[in-house]
């Protein structure tokens, strides 16, 4: 399961459904399944004096009740008092619960947090000072739980213990010995500082160079704050040179989260279990090794994964503007020698890699950092949107022969330095355009990466990068592949100018993700500086021949109104699209929980508007028709969750579902809590076939 469904939401669910049903489950199952009663642990207690009173509950093989925080589903135990005036009792005292997987038909996964066997929750009870010896104190109890194997029952019983009053005296050995075992289970304080560190990962670390030392065989922990984990989620041991780090996937309110509350449990190797309270507050937690968990992608597995799914990323359509600049590039190499070829695309393939590792570490250092920030992160930011478009725009400009960079004319020079500078460019600006998008098997490599230590992450973005460069560089290597292409000549030209035409495309799109972003302001200060570089490239070719201080005189001024725009963009809230363009269904985490507590069907698509794979699959395939009238007569309830800004939660909902990018689309059915992913090139089929399955 990786998205939790809270207690207090699935709960009532389940008793109202329960209650329907009880007399078919009281007859189908038997009952009860859980016998109950009270155990005093001293047999008298003096006026005024405490006693400690034990729920038992007996609970049937294959069955279990809950614990104080229940998990994904369920309900803890409660007991309400009936006492005699002058009397008080105490809350409950919990001994530390198991993991308890759930499977849920069909195919959704639940975490419960309780108790099998035998389970004696303690209550202190004082009595009433003005009882006298020989008196009876009599303690009731209404006491009600929630018992689940497959079905869960609501069971409760009327409880009576009779209590004398006397000098104090301790009940039986084996009542002793009883009480002693349950205490044993009660978590103790912690003897090491503890603190925690949220973001993509939840990390909780103690200070404790005696437990790297000892090694435990197992650490887990049991959050007393619904929704601060993914429980079904696996919880990870990393040992630090002074600690250990327990690496968990954050919930749904793990941002809201001050301090983070719980039992951490600590098996050793000899099986002896130990249980601390935690009270963590945020603080540092330091970088450690991970192993990856059972069925998790291994590096190997998650390099390879990246490989292909770089070879994909060519052909997906965010990378279609810059197919210009490869396919200039290709015909340079017709004709000529292979050496030539092969150091070009040797030179394209190294700007391409280097690139990709450029934005593993810068993503890798920012999530250390605290940020929540994914694949694609730069077009979230208003200024980085128009400092692409312009350079975009420039390379139009370029292409239509408005101004030449490494003298890229009918062949003229294409094995210079200029030619090889030109192709290790054209890999980075490639690599700079296909970056908001994944394609095939990226987003569970990359979903991998992002959890790893920075050396394992960075293989995972340069095997990326080997992917993306590869066609490019089999064509450098392999002149028969070319063959097909006539010897440069004055072809290139035409040939430049008419790609220039998807590299205009590419300046309007991130224009109009710019006034997603900032609105018309935005996009006029986009206006301004496209016309201020146009200027500065018209004054460059004017006065070419003219005086160099007249010239500079010129293009400084141009300049001057690039400069005032992007700092005019660096002001602005970019974190808020204009009022007409937001989404009525806009993503939260508290609709979706609630829209599945309520058990409808949803369909979450997790898009950005500079993601143009995410444009084509909303045209082609989730605007049709037929898909839209599926949803309605199915009642399925459409979430966007527009990640065009930063949005702390939609990156948890991301992550969560092992991404670090969008398209995502996820489907939530009737009944499960599991959602169904779907691929990120789209099909009308799949949709289909996921929502009526």
């Amino acid at each position: 399961m990786k998205n939790t469904l809270p207690a207090v939401l699935f709960a009532p669910f389940l008793v109202a459904a329960l209650a329907l049903a009880a007399p078919t489950a009281a007859l189908a199952q038997g009952a009860p399944k859980v016998a109950a009663r009270l155990v005093s642990e001293d047999s008298t207690v003096a006026p005024g004096g405490k006693v400690t009173v034990a729920l038992e509950e007996k609970i049937t093989d294959g069955w279990h009740t809950y614990w104080i925080n229940p998990g994904d589903a369920g309900a803890p135990s409660e007991i309400h008092w009936t006492l005699p005036q002058g009397a008080t009792a105490g809350p409950i005292q919990w001994p530390t619960p198991k993991r308890l997987a759930v499977s849920v038909p069909p195919d959704a996964q639940l975490m419960d947090y309780g108790y099998e066997g035998t389970l004696w929750l303690l209550s202190d009870l004082t009595v009433p000072a003005t009882a006298r010896p020989g008196d009876t104190v009599t303690l009731k109890a209404a006491a009600s739980w929630l018992v689940c194997r497959q079905i869960c029952i609501p069971e409760d019983a009327a409880l009576t213990l009779d209590v004398k009053v006397g000098a104090a005296t301790v009940a039986d050995a084996s009542v002793a010995k009883a009480f002693a075992e349950t205490r044993a289970k009660f978590p103790v304080a912690s003897p090491w500082k503890l603190v925690y560190a949220g973001g993509a990962n939840l990390d909780l670390y103690a200070a404790a160079p005696a437990l790297v030392a000892a090694h435990p065989k197992d650490i887990a922990f049991f959050p007393l704050q619904s929704g601060a984990i993914l429980n079904p989620a696996p919880q990870r041991v990393g040992f630090a040179k002074d600690g250990v780090v327990l690496r968990m996937a954050p919930g749904a309110r793990a941002g809201s989260l001050k301090n983070l509350q719980g039992v951490l449990v600590l098996t050793s190797a000899d099986g002896s279990v130990q249980a601390l309270n935690v009270d963590a507050p945020v603080g540092a937690v330091p970088a450690v090794d991970f192993p990856a968990a059972s069925g998790d992608l291994t590096l190997l597995l998650a390099i390879a994964f990246a490989f292909v799914g770089g070879l994909i990323l060519n052909v997906m359509p965010c990378v279609l503007p810059i197919l210009a600049m490869k396919a200039l590039a290709l015909a340079g190499h017709s004709g000529r020698e292979r050496r030539e070829a092969m150091l070009e695309a040797f030179s394209y393939s190294a700007g391409a890699v280097l690139s990709f590792a450029a934005f593993g570490i810068a993503i890798v250092v920012l999530r250390e950092l605290g940020n929540s920030v994914g694949w694609g992160f730069q077009l979230q930011e208003p200024l980085a949107v128009a400092g692409f478009a312009l350079l975009v725009f420039a390379v139009g400009m370029n292409l239509t022969g408005l101004f030449e960079v490494g003298s890229v004319t009918a062949g003229e020079g294409l094995a210079s330095k200029g030619g090889l500078t030109g192709a290790f460019f054209t890999g980075v600006l490639a690599v700079a355009v296909a970056a908001p998008c994944t394609a095939p098997f990226m987003a569970p490599a990359l979903g991998f990466a992002l959890t790893q230590t920075p050396v394992m992450a960075l293989s995972v973005f340069v095997a990326l990068g080997l992917g993306f460069a590869l066609p490019f560089l089999i064509l450098g290597v392999w002149p028969k592949a070319l063959s097909f292409l006539p010897r440069p000549g004055p072809w290139m030209i035409r040939l430049k100018q008419i790609l220039s035409i998807p590299m205009y495309g590419a300046a309007v799109w991130l224009a109009w993700v710019l006034y997603e972003q900032t609105g018309r302001t935005g996009l006029i200060l986009l206006g301004v500086a496209m016309g201020a570089l146009l200027v500065a490239v018209l004054l460059w070719r004017a006065t070419r021949d003219r005086d160099g201080m007249v010239r500079l005189a010129g293009i400084a001024a141009a300049m001057l109104l690039l400069v005032g725009g992007a700092g005019a963009l660096t002001r602005m809230p970019g974190s808020q699209p204009p009022a007409a363009l937001t989404v009525a269904n806009a993503f939260t985490q508290a609709k979706l929980d609630g829209l599945r507590a309520q058990n409808k069907p949803v369909f979450v698509d997790a898009t950005a508007a500079w993601c143009i794979t995410c444009l084509v699959n909303e045209q082609a395939v989730l605007s049709r028709p037929d898909v839209k009238s599926a949803f309605a007569s199915k009642g399925v309830t459409y979430l966007v969750a527009d990640w065009t800004n930063r949005n702390e939660e939609i990156t948890r909902l991301l992550t969560a579902n092992d991404r670090s990018g969008v398209p995502l689309y996820l489907y939530f059915a009737p009944g499960s809590t599991k959602p169904v992913i779907l691929p990120q090139i789209l099909t009308q089929d799949a949709v289909l076939a996921a929502i009526n399955s």
